[in-house]
């Protein structure tokens, strides 16, 4: 599944990160005592995504949110020329030297779109997506995060296909692995 994925992304692209993990009521008494740290800096894993503006949707498990490791992924996956709108993370501050047009949205001041049609509100409601489908799971391992994340994101790429043509499209990829 994680290889049927749109290769090049292009037109207007959506940039942002999240951070998945078990909840807070499920640590360990110890843990829970030091307190916790909300978004970055969590002890969460990070998980960050590109989503084009037509509905397709790219994941991938993060070691860091710094800018040595977003920006080399948004080259390799977004055209040059593409709008990329993000929100304002230092990380994704210079991308428009690499060639890119560059929207900001200050979610810190209660701005979620600028009414000129930048926004990130539609990687946000896959990572709403993604979130609902880990949790009914009821708990992975860290080891198999990156299973799941390429599961659901195929299936979120998919999610308007009827039954029929997913498994057609199953069977195909699984050929392509076997033959």
């Amino acid at each position: 599944m994680t290889k049927d994925i749109t290769e090049i992304f292009s037109g207007t692209v959506e940039v942002d990160e999240t951070y998945v993990g078990g909840q807070w009521k499920n640590r360990r008494k110890l843990v829970r005592d030091e307190g916790t740290k909300r978004g970055r800096g969590t002890k969460k894993q990070t998980v960050f995504g590109i989503l084009c503006r037509k509905g397709t949707v790219w994941a991938e498990i993060a070691d860091d949110i710094e800018a040595g490791t977003f920006q080399p992924l948004i080259s390799q996956k977004v055209s040059k020329g593409s709008v990329i709108c993000s929100d304002t993370w230092k990380a994704y501050t210079g991308i428009v030297a690499l060639g890119f047009v560059h929207r900001l949205i200050n979610h810190g001041e209660r701005q979620y779109s600028d009414g000129k049609g930048n926004h990130i509100n539609g990687l946000e409601g896959f990572w709403g997506y993604l979130k609902r489908k880990l949790a009914s799971k009821g708990g992975i391992r860290k080891e198999r995060l990156h299973l799941f994340l390429g599961e659901y994101v195929w299936r979120y790429n998919h999610r308007s296909d009827p039954e029929r043509i997913k498994m057609r499209r199953l069977i195909q990829l699984l050929e392509k692995v076997w033959c």
